[in-house]
């Protein structure tokens, strides 16, 4: 199987996403070799995800970020699709509540950190207090700067409890992110996916890019690992994201719990 760590932000390692390739062909020519290795891959996670879940003593939490249409859903619901949906939980952060804002930045993230033998996936997560918040100035640069070396600590914290954590940035271009917007307003079935607030977005991408840049060099580490993904191409996204994972099960090593002793055990 190709070697995707190519991907993976290393610690402190400078990151410029303006020089970075968001074409998957660039990496991998071979798109029917692809899909064939993507679809052997999925009864590898559908068997590992179910030792996880029946062994219940680890968790594993997948992170999603990207700029707005860089294929978070879609990503989620073809690399997990044939999972035990008992053992995955997938939580979306949205704009916070009164009742969120209330606490400290991380009080709504912590509540939704997977327990034994699950998997959680955040679309969008904690790291949106470092991109929202600076990006449209909602808090000043001396409230969320700090906030690096708390996401740290807390992902640091996490993984002492025995949660592993990868987290995707799913890269696409602009102009991609151009095609897609435009596809969601041409096509009646994609339509209700396009938020006019995105156009606006858009506007801002040079900041985002910035923001995702101190992200991926500041929050990368060897336990906590960023993969940036080129995410032009659905197929290599897809594949990259579910290779990286059962990669990552694989090392955590789950096994089935041993069975009781049943010798003798007739069912009338």
């Amino acid at each position: 199987m190709p070697d995707f760590n190519k991907h993976r932000v290393p610690k402190n390692d400078k990151v410029n996403l303006n020089r970075i390739e968001t074409d998957g062909k660039k990496f991998e020519k071979d798109r029917a070799g692809g899909e064939t290795l993507f679809l052997s891959l999925r009864s590898e996670l559908i068997a590992l995800q179910n030792k996880l879940y029946s062994e219940s003593k680890q968790k594993l939490l997948i992170v999603f970020q990207a700029m707005d249409g860089g294929g978070k859903d879609g990503t989620i619901r073809s690399v997990f699709e044939g999972v035990n949906p008992q053992g995955v939980v997938v939580t979306s952060f949205k704009r916070p509540t009164e009742e969120e804002l209330a606490h400290d930045f991380l009080w709504r993230v912590h509540k939704a950190v997977p327990a034994n033998g699950m998997i959680g996936i955040f679309n969008r997560s904690h790291y949106e207090d470092v991109l929202v918040v600076r990006v449209h100035n909602i808090v000043p640069e001396s409230v969320w700067r700090p906030r690096y070396e708390m996401i740290n600590d807390f992902e640091k914290m996490l993984t002492a409890s025995g949660t592993r954590i990868i987290k995707f940035f799913l890269h696409i271009s602009k102009d991609e992110q151009k095609q897609r917007f435009q596809e969601r307003i041409d096509d009646p079935a994609k339509r209700w996916k396009f938020d006019p607030a995105d156009l606006e977005k858009r506007k801002l991408w040079d900041g985002y890019e910035q923001a995702f840049n101190d992200m991926l060099e500041k929050c990368s580490t060897k336990e906590c690992p960023w993969y940036i993904v080129p995410s032009d191409q659905n197929w290599y996204r897809d594949l990259v994201v579910k290779s990286v994972i059962v990669e990552t099960l694989k090392e955590m090593n789950p096994q089935y719990p041993t069975p009781p002793d049943v010798t003798g055990v007739v069912v009338d």
